[in-house]
């Protein structure tokens, strides 16, 4: 599995690669999808704030994106 989303990446460039990954990040409870903190704020901070698994986030996100993406 080819990694596309990083912990260091925002809110807004994880939906940049794909929008449809909102639905992983409200399905865990990260409604922020359209908040002005998802310009700035990095994943790995987003899911302390929501108190979240980052690694199980990160997994769910790059599954979706390598299968939207056809690899």
């Amino acid at each position: 599995m080819e990694q596309l989303i990083t912990r260091d990446m925002t809110i807004a460039e994880i939906l940049k690669v794909n929008s449809n990954l909102a639905a992983v990040l409200e399905s865990v409870g990260m409604h922020c999808v359209g908040c002005a903190a998802s310009l700035d704020e990095t994943l790995e901070v987003a899911v302390m704030v929501h108190n979240i698994d980052l690694n199980n986030l990160l997994t769910r996100l790059n599954i979706l994106a390598n299968a939207l993406a056809g690899k």
